[in-house]
């Protein structure tokens, strides 16, 4: 009996590229010389794959995503910029990632176990960790930072340079132009601070006691009346009184505090 190949024979797939053989290319789908497909990734119809891409594994990629397209920056003029993607995300259709550029790190990259919905745009030199959720059309402009498990909702822009914070909640519609704190739950236009995701929170786990230290912090941060340069040091002694799990927890946030370059949403 013969193997049914899993690349389908309509598939353009450079000799150069390089696919571990459990990979599977659905009809039409393009990929470039420069591209590493790890093991188990799917491939879906019409997908295009190019530019300097490494993708890695058990990937699910629907149909006409486009991957690895140069920057849409005037100022690129060539240079080898990468893609990296890593393992067991869902990449719904109609998504279209860019390689990053030469004016920041070179590397646009996306993390591990994202659930990404159709017609996401994630600009060049963005960078997404794990477990987050892009809604459909949820759009990142250049530079934008998504740390781990936050949630952009449906129809959202991202302004570039822009950082989202570990666990944050964006609405549906959101324009994220400053920088939204850790734990946070946003919307609107203007954006406005709605309160904390606890919730979310719950559901990944946080004790009791996490989450009233995290409210505390919030307080601190929205609701004392504190100037920022205030609440950053009444953050710091609230650190040094909570125990070690909770302690991570507010370094998280004075940490993104500090790194803050565009100023938090307030």
């Amino acid at each position: 009996m013969t193997a049914v190949s899993p690349i389908h024979p309509t598939a353009i797939v450079d000799p150069a590229a390089q696919l571990h053989p459990t990979v599977s290319v659905g009809p039409y789908a393009v990929i470039g010389p420069q591209v590493c497909i790890g093991a188990h990734t799917k491939v879906g119809a019409h997908t295009v794959i190019e530019g300097i891409t490494t993708i890695g594994e058990s990937n699910v990629i629907h149909s006409h995503t486009a991957l690895g397209g140069v920057p849409q920056d005037k100022k690129y003029a060539g240079e080898p910029t990468r893609l990296e993607i890593g393992d067991r995300n869902t990449i719904r259709e109609f998504c279209t990632f860019n390689t990053g550029t030469a004016q920041d790190g070179g590397v646009t990259r996306v993390g591990d176990d994202n659930w990404i919905m159709a017609y996401v745009h994630i600009a060049h030199d963005c960078q997404v960790g794990n477990q987050t959720i892009l809604a459909n059309n949820a759009t990142l402009a250049g530079h934008v930072h998504v740390a781990d498990w936050a949630i952009i909702g449906g129809l959202s822009g991202v302004h570039q340079f822009t950082k989202v914070g570990a666990h944050v909640m964006a609405g549906f519609a959101s324009h994220i132009s400053q920088d939204v704190p850790p734990f946070c739950m946003v919307d609107g236009h203007p954006l406005a601070v709605r309160g904390l995701n606890l919730e979310g929170l719950r559901r990944r786990g946080f004790s009791a006691e996490r989450l009233a230290v995290i409210k505390q912090a919030y307080r601190l941060l929205y609701r004392s009346g504190l100037t920022l340069q205030a609440a950053v040091e009444a953050l710091d002694n609230l650190q040094g009184s909570c125990e070690a799990e909770a302690q991570a927890d507010v370094q998280l946030m004075l940490d993104f505090l500090q790194q803050s370059k565009r100023g938090i949403v307030r």
